[in-house]
């Protein structure tokens, strides 16, 4: 019991904080609404655009990192869990096998583009594997999944990590702008979103504002990318098994995530009709403050000046690895039109 208490006690400063951020980033979103008629951004956006100012400017106490580090972690997962209850299988269902095996094949084409871009750029294999896989799949998770995997060193590790977490904020920014610019229907606005952005959560920051539609394709194309870690990091276990055989004791952890799990549970239930309609609003409401409390720890996590230290050339690789991975997402979308 003790035990309990003292691990309640260390997250508590800064899941106070996460909830602060939150809390400011509602009230302006409903000042907006009040001013200009409408919420131009949203409190998801401003919640990272705060955490960011908040970590640009001065260094988190440590006595608020455990705490942001479980909001940015254990909050945003469990609110993809939820998530599952608003979400049937028939979305997916509808756009059936050439969606599926065409994330697959994007993301394939993704990492291999990226990697040849690296190498081409004079960075050395480890890092342009790491930078290939986190921005092709989803992001520091499958940077952290990789790194040990290939041996990674941590300023390898580290400088992949700097350059995602900068740019997924940027891209959850400026995603909402696609959907008017390329003509994107709600559904094709969701698979981009889905195929683009790093992290599962951020899809809902990134097409929040869009409609529902957006939402639950987006999520459901992301979590079917973020599956491919597997795949992935077993092919390169196999490929250094010649090295050291240990590589392909990987936990399962690492190969389906428990909250991926949870959400296609969640997603079962509701497909098939054994959530209580009355629960369903509730769940959504508690996923929604859980993934803009997730956000704040995000923006949190972010130093933009990290952006500087890390280099101009792994900089200018992981920009030309999100663009062509951008143009493999809207080519596979026009593909399936």
């Amino acid at each position: 019991m003790r035990t309990i208490t003292a691990t309640i006690r260390c997250y508590c400063p800064g899941v106070a904080l996460c909830a602060a951020v939150t809390a400011i980033a509602s009230v302006l979103e409903r000042l907006e609404s009040i001013l200009f008629g409408r919420a131009w951004l949203e409190s998801l956006v401003l919640a990272i655009l705060l955490g960011v100012a908040i970590r640009s400017r001065r260094a988190l106490p440590p006595s608020c990192q455990p705490g942001v580090q479980f909001s940015a972690r254990v909050l945003l997962e469990t609110a993809v869990v939820l998530l599952g209850a608003s979400v049937s299988a028939g979305a997916l269902l509808e756009n059936g096998l050439p969606l599926i095996g065409g994330i697959g094949l994007t993301v394939a084409l993704a990492v291999a583009f990226s990697y040849t871009i690296g190498r081409l750029a004079g960075l050395p294999k480890k890092i342009a594997i790491l930078i290939a896989c986190g921005n092709s799949i989803c992001g520091n998770s499958a940077i952290a999944a990789v790194a040990p995997v290939i041996e990674a060193d941590g300023e390898d590790v580290a400088a992949a990590i700097a350059f995602t977490a900068v740019l997924g904020v940027g891209v959850v920014l400026l995603l909402p702008l696609s959907a008017a610019l390329l003509h994107f229907t709600p559904t094709e606005f969701g698979i981009f979103a889905g195929l683009t952005v790093y992290a599962v959560p951020q899809v809902l920051a990134a097409t929040a504002s869009s409609s529902a539609v957006s939402l639950h394709v987006g999520t459901l194309v992301k979590l079917l990318r973020v599956l491919m870690l597997g795949p992935v990091v077993v092919a390169l276990a196999l490929l250094g098994r010649a090295r050291q055989k240990s590589r392909l004791e990987l936990p399962l952890s690492q190969l389906l995530p428990w909250f991926i799990v949870g959400f296609l549970l969640m997603l079962a239930m509701r497909s098939a009709g054994i959530l209580p309609p009355f629960m369903l609003a509730p769940l959504h409401r508690v996923a929604d403050v859980l993934t803009v409390m997730s956000m704040a720890a995000l923006g949190l996590g972010v130093d933009a000046r990290s952006v500087l230290r890390a280099g101009g050339r792994v900089a200018g690789v992981v920009v030309l690895s999100l663009a062509g991975l951008a143009v493999f997402s809207y080519l596979l979308i026009r593909l399936l039109a």
